[in-house]
């Protein structure tokens, strides 16, 4: 399959230029979410008025076959719950915790030594992740512990830092500012899974940033691992891309990885991962971008709670208040539209663009160019499963393979017409799970 070249302006030159913002804000009020895209049950497990140190539990969400528990980054008090703009885009109801800026920590001093985390088993590091509440910081949120829970036979777990939608510097910056971590965290991974071989995939593009890989590696002879140079395209970080790219095996669509003998993990998760097992550590913190011409750009260390009015706030309010924005959460290619920006960081929001443009989108109609086709990396036709879709016809959306789509985005961006193809396809998926 021939697939058609497009340049996709990323702007990630100027965002790795601009030094990122090295405090974090002592918010008033900080908001966890209860639920999550992949969790749509959830409860708090603390009460208004009780006390919380940074990194307790403080609710659980519920996905169709795991759990992730909810801690806190801050310490203070449980206010009245609220609701707010969580990475999805919907309001949804958070538990609110009143900062009292001591941060207490709620398992002060805690450290395993290296030989103790030699020794833990593959059931062992499971629980420690379990218990972090760690999931894919990638943005697919898939539970940390699940994956590695597996009893596939594995050959070689990929660290992937391709990070290939425009405008996104989280994971960059956090291998940059953490290469130690993220390597440490592959490490622990490969021992628990008996793995022989360790690969970070990163773009050839990012030279400083493999430099700064593999100047770290030299510390870390014991360990197989070396960092592999993949191609600068969209989309090389869909992880059966990056696995061809890196390592030379080609997983097939619809399987799961640990059947080809690899496993997948996202290098800031792997890096989390570290924390977790060394100091006992969940998640409360994370990079997070603001982006576009609608606002000066700015990349944060924030923790998670925080709302990002702040944020903008601190990056000095929106340019040309006087014009219409688009505010987008995630990337410009698989990122969701929001009108609201009274949202909160969670563990997978890695950045807000803001467009000095409104959403004031003709479409046209399809002049049957097949560019959607031409740029689609897995070869579905998006216009019949466009019509399909409107028609509902349910049996003609199984047979286009509609869950092939990895929603990357493509077929609206290449589209002249302007039609919302991504859209219609997530749409469709949602009707063959009826």
């Amino acid at each position: 399959m021939q697939i058609r070249k497009t340049k996709i302006k990323d702007n990630k030159k100027v965002l790795i230029q601009t030094p990122h913002e090295e405090s974090l804000l002592n918010s008033e009020k900080l908001y966890f979410p209860v639920t999550s895209g992949r969790c749509p049950v959830g409860a708090p497990c603390v009460e208004e008025g009780d006390h919380i140190k940074v990194g307790q539990l403080i609710g659980v969400r519920e996905g169709a076959f795991f759990d992730q528990q909810i801690r806190s980054s801050v310490s203070g008090k449980v206010v009245k719950s609220e609701k707010k703009v969580d990475q999805t885009g919907k309001l949804v109801n958070c538990i609110v915790i009143e900062n009292d800026c001591k941060y207490e920590v709620y398992n002060p001093g805690f450290e395993r030594s290296d030989e103790e985390i030699e020794k833990l088993t593959q059931e062992e590091v499971v629980d420690i992740i379990r218990d972090s509440g760690l999931v894919g910081l990638g943005g697919a949120a898939f539970p940390s512990y699940i994956k590695l829970g597996t009893k596939e036979e594995i050959k070689v777990v990929v660290a992937n830092g391709a990070e290939c939608e425009p405008f996104l510097i989280s994971d960059w910056k956090f291998m940059y500012e953490n290469p130690s971590d993220v390597i440490n965290g592959l490490k622990i991974v490969m021992r628990a899974v008996n793995a022989p071989e360790g690969v970070i995939a990163v773009k050839k593009k990012n030279k400083h940033l493999i430099a700064k890989l593999e100047e770290e590696l030299l510390n870390h002879s014991d360990a197989n691992i070396r960092v592999a140079k993949i191609k600068d395209f969209y989309p090389a970080g869909w992880e059966i891309q990056t696995v061809k790219l890196a390592t030379g095996i080609t997983v097939p669509q619809g399987t799961i990885l640990a059947e080809s003998g690899v496993l997948n993990f996202n290098t800031t998760t792997l890096g989390s991962l570290y924390q977790a097992v060394k100091y006992g550590r969940p998640l409360i913190e994370r990079y997070f971008t603001i982006s576009g011409d609608g606002i000066k750009n700015t990349t944060f260390r924030v923790r998670l709670g925080t709302p990002v009015r702040e944020l903008i706030e601190k990056a000095g309010g929106y340019l040309d208040p006087e014009i219409p924005k688009t505010l987008v959460l995630g990337g410009p290619m698989m990122g969701v539209n929001t009108t609201n920006d009274d949202i909160v960081i969670t563990d997978t929001t890695t950045s807000l663009l803001v467009f000095n443009r409104p959403i004031d989108i003709v479409e046209d109609p399809c002049i049957l160019c097949a560019s959607c086709i031409d740029v689609c990396p897995v070869g579905i036709d998006p216009v019949l499963i466009m019509k399909a879709q409107r028609a509902r016809d349910k049996d003609e959306l199984l047979k286009l393979d509609v869950n092939k789509c990895i929603e990357c985005g493509l077929c609206s961006y290449i589209c002249p017409s302007k039609i919302p193809l991504t859209e219609e396809i997530r749409k469709a998926k949602r009707t063959v799970s009826r």
